[in-house]
């Protein structure tokens, strides 16, 4: 069986090749940190580590980056004298932590912010000066959009046809469309969000950010490029035009997540009509969340409603039962056998065609209603045989009702301490790839000191609690 995906860019679905058959490289654009997280940040979240983890699954080691946009207009706008930007980012982002822990999304390899790496982003615009592709103009730099003729490659729009750039003051440009890549320090602004630069003080554009941070952890051509639909115009068609201006590969497939939508209109915090993830996971159990948001195909819109928290747990609860009824009635089968349990053929070609999870789960639920069957019917091996296919499916998707963390009595503080665990992770991660090892070795000491036990495997690092 061969993966395939869609790519946005080719408008197409195309077979996956990854670039190294034994490492896949994926950067997925995170949040910008200006307020929390709503349920459609979570379904976006969700899509890719539903990838990530069939990706592992498919070719093992997968390096997935995903950074944080800390530095920004709106992050700047949403300060205030009691709480400057950095503080604001800095909570914003561990709400986000705790939210994508609460429906278990498995942490990044790597989650930069981007305040971290200016002077990476600082090089990537010196190249593109250097090249004729940005100019210097007033304390700013911009993309020169009719110097690149394949600007509009990826959402196939003819340049004369877009609307103006909106991102910067209009000041010094050559053509509105041009797009800022270094904004010049303006009057009011905290001294605390400029940098120094060959062209003065002051703070990258946003597009930049993510062509910077992606070079930096996975190099200049990496495999899948993803992020929510919304961002394929202006942020991804930026992202492309200016990386390929510079000489860089750049990502080898798009994918996009399709939105949740609230009657049919798109969700967002500037519509004013979006559902907090903290309330959704206050109403709901986190597992039944993740459930519904993983039901529909990641590229469909999704319009979420009451019916769909119920569906989901309804659903959830028929494959609870049926493990529960066949651990009760069977022998639980050795580690190794369910470790090794091969994954059902229809499940792989479901998952390979595009990751339809609705049709994977639709073959779960044909296994759980074949093994009540045979249990039924007292045929125990092949009970055995639909209770390994339903255990390695479920965990494949991280679905799995039996699995520790989804157990009651977890709740919130359960969720919480996941989110401060895999925190540190990514800051021991960060500090090993900047081989800060005095640091990293800090953050370990501090994590074993607090009884919890790491493991670094191909697929990243797990964490247990000692004697748990």
């Amino acid at each position: 069986m061969t993966l395939r995906l869609y790519d946005t860019k080719a408008q197409a679905l195309r077979e996956f090749v990854p670039l190294d058959p034994a490492e896949v490289t994926v950067y997925v654009c995170g949040p910008t940190v200006q307020s929390g997280p709503h349920v459609g940040h979570l379904r976006g979240a969700l899509s890719f580590d539903i990838l990530r983890r069939w990706l592992g699954h498919r070719y093992g080691r997968v390096t997935f980056v995903r950074n944080v946009t800390d530095i920004d207009d709106k992050v700047l706008a949403n300060a205030t004298s009691e709480e400057s930007w950095w503080a604001l980012a800095y909570r914003m982002e561990q709400q986000f932590a705790r939210a994508y822990a609460a429906i278990g999304i498995l942490p990044p390899t790597y989650e930069p912010r981007a305040t971290g790496s200016i002077p990476q982003m600082l090089s990537l615009i010196e190249r593109l000066v250097e090249r004729g592709h940005a100019y210097a103009a007033e304390g700013d730099v911009y993309f020169d959009v009719r110097s690149w003729p394949s600007y509009g490659e990826l959402t196939r729009q003819s340049l004369d046809a877009m609307e103006p750039a909106a991102d910067a003051d209009p000041r010094g440009k050559r053509d509105p469309r041009d797009f800022a890549l270094w904004k010049g320090a303006k009057p009011g602004e905290p001294e605390s969000a400029t940098w120094e630069s060959p062209w003065g003080a002051g703070r990258p554009g946003w597009h930049i950010e993510c062509s910077a941070m992606s070079r930096r952890y996975l190099g200049p051509s990496f495999d899948i490029h993803g992020g929510g639909l919304d961002l394929r115009f202006p942020h991804h068609e930026n992202e492309l035009a200016q990386s390929a201006a510079a000489g860089d590969g750049f990502a080898r497939y798009w994918v996009h997540n399709g939105l949740v939508t609230v009657g049919d209109q798109k969700m967002s915090k500037s519509l004013g009509n979006y559902l907090l993830a903290a309330d959704v996971l206050r109403d709901h159990d986190p597992l039944v969340v993740r459930y519904a948001l993983a039901a529909a195909h990641y590229r469909s819109s999704l319009d979420l409603t009451t019916s769909s928290f119920e569906e989901a747990a309804a659903a959830l609860e028929r494959i609870r039962s049926f493990l529960e009824r066949a651990t009760r009635t069977l022998a639980r089968p050795e580690d190794d056998t369910v470790v090794e349990a091969t994954v059902p053929p229809a499940f792989a070609a479901a998952m390979d065609d595009d990751l339809n999870v609705p049709q994977a789960l639709a073959v779960v639920h044909e296994r759980v209603r074949q093994g009540n069957t045979a249990l039924d019917a007292g045929e125990k091996d092949a009970a055995r045989a639909a209770w390994a296919d339903v255990a390695v499916s479920v965990g494949i998707l991280g679905l799995d009702p039996e699995d520790p963390r989804w157990r009651a009595g977890g709740g919130a503080e359960a969720a919480a301490l996941d989110a401060l665990v895999h925190t540190m992770i990514a800051q021991r991660a960060q500090a090993r790839a900047e081989k800060d090892w005095a640091s990293a070795d800090r953050i370990r000491d501090a994590i074993a000191a607090a009884g919890v036990v790491l493991e670094d495997t191909a697929d990243g690092t797990h964490w247990s609690l000692e004697n748990g």
